[in-house]
């Protein structure tokens, strides 16, 4: 289990892009959040296994209108207690 806090840069909002972030991560099994930055990227915190939030990523990227240009991935430490993935 590992917790990533991920930013995604590109053509990220309004595009559908959270709420496939959550459809995936649902189906997949992680937990976390994502929301839209004020700079028009959008952040993501998923903790999971690494193939499952791998598989998240590339649900996202196969969505019609999305285009992740770059993405910033930094390591934190797992919420034990967290239950769920929001959107907010």
């Amino acid at each position: 289990m590992i917790r990533k806090r991920i930013t995604f840069y590109g053509s990220v909002q309004g595009v559908g892009f959270r709420y496939r972030a959550r459809y995936a991560a649902e189906m997949f099994g992680c937990t976390g959040y994502v929301h839209n930055e004020w700079d028009g990227s959008v952040t993501m915190e998923i903790q999971g296994e690494e193939d499952n939030i791998d598989q998240v990523i590339l649900a996202i990227e196969r969505g019609s209108y999305v285009r992740i240009e770059n993405m910033d991935v930094k390591t934190l430490s797992v919420d034990e207690d967290e239950r769920g993935f929001y959107a907010r």
